[in-house]
């Protein structure tokens, strides 16, 4: 009997279709052509000259490539330069620079925990989380949203070593963890605490600083952040902060930092360049919260169902996957690009419409941006 070993391919995807979940790859333009409130380039720095200039000026002094792991050819002292600032910038002792956030968060979670060792898990805490928490071999215990009490009594069953895991802000309808509940849960318990920050730097805090320093617990001995440089910073790569004893144990045990290739120069250079110039212009971060918080009431002021952005993130709620779907394409027929979530990257259930607020829209592109949000909503 003949058998086709890739049939059930095609049975999965029936199945994604049935149930309007098929995702495509979207090429887009050099130059854009859509209004983009889609992107995570919060602090409208992608393309900023002297962004893009460092990154240049990085590929032609380093090469295209990092032409190793970091251990071994791939270190830089742009990639040196880029760990004392962010640390510094950040308020924590010190910092290692991966070649994603995704990486990050594999590498915090699988080198600060293991076999016999305990996670506590956010429901909400984005995918990355998940994978790391799945790799690392320690129990883990996914708790509710957002609920510090639940996470005070899971750490109370365990005796040994502990972590608590969360995004700061999380990335489906931007709301903001409690941190300094949870930082209290932990001290009073013993349990180390690790925030994936990814959408705290350059939106919360002081100047853009990030959640932890915001909440005044940056650099705490039992405080761990991941970061990505590819939505504030508008390059790419991830970076994990700490004590540097936790910097230390990173670099000779997470296996996403040995055997991975370093971050390529010119993504140093650009998160280095956009990290300086967010330094001597603050303001961005604020710009930033404020459009936020624009786009929130615009819209709930048009009769959308929409959460109250803590950060960046704002997210208008969809009668179905199908008509999230609808929804998006709509909006980008009518010139802006929004971001669409359904299942399974949400947790709950409920597909939203995912709008990014950026410090550099202007009054005009957000009423404009708002009226098609509008105009092209599903009629429920």
């Amino acid at each position: 009997m003949s058998f086709a070993p890739f049939d059930w391919i095609d049975d999965e995807a029936r199945r994604r279709a049935d149930a309007g979940l098929v995702r495509t790859l979207r090429t887009r333009p050099a130059e854009p052509e859509l209004l983009d409130l889609a992107s995570n380039d919060y602090l409208g720095l992608t393309r900023h000259p002297e962004v893009t200039a460092a990154a240049a000026e990085a590929a032609r002094r380093w090469g295209a490539g990092a032409t190793g792991s970091r251990l071994v050819t791939g270190s830089t002292a742009l990639h040196a330069e880029l760990e004392d600032e962010l640390a510094e910038f950040c308020g924590f002792e010190a910092a290692l620079v991966l070649s994603s956030g995704y990486a990050a968060n594999l590498a915090a979670l699988t080198a600060l925990t293991g076999r016999g060792s305990l996670i506590v898990s956010d429901a909400g805490n984005h995918a990355s989380i998940v994978d790391g928490c799945r790799l690392s071999r320690a129990g883990t215990a996914v708790v509710p949203h957002a609920d510090p009490d639940a996470v005070r009594k899971v750490l109370q069953t365990h005796e040994g070593r502990s972590l608590v895991v969360t995004d700061s802000v999380f990335s489906v309808d931007g709301d903001a963890a409690p941190l300094p509940e949870l930082a209290d849960a932990c001290r009073v318990e013993g349990a180390a605490l690790l925030v994936d920050d990814a959408h705290g730097l350059g939106v919360l805090g002081d100047g853009g600083r990030g959640a932890l320093a915001a909440a005044g617990l940056a650099g705490g001995d039992g405080i761990v952040t991941t970061l990505t440089l590819s939505k504030s910073l508008g390059s790419q790569g991830g970076a994990v902060l700490g004590p540097a004893r936790v910097i230390e144990h990173l670099v000779n045990t997470a296996r996403t930092f040995i055997f991975d290739t370093g971050l390529a120069p010119a993504a140093a250079g650009a998160a280095l360049g956009s990290l300086r110039l967010l330094g001597r212009e603050p303001e961005r971060a604020e710009r930033v919260r404020d459009v936020a918080t624009a786009l929130y009431e615009r819209l709930t002021a048009a009769g959308l169902t929409a959460v109250r952005p803590d950060a960046a993130v704002v997210s208008v709620r969809a009668p179905s996957a199908d008509a999230a779907v609808r929804w998006a394409a709509d909006c980008r027929t009518a010139g802006i690009a929004v971001g669409c979530f359904r299942p399974p990257s949400v947790p709950d259930g409920v597909s939203r419409l995912r709008l990014t607020a950026r410090a550099d829209l202007t009054e005009e592109q957000m009423a404009e941006a708002v009226a098609i949000v509008r105009r092209t909503a599903p009629v429920t």
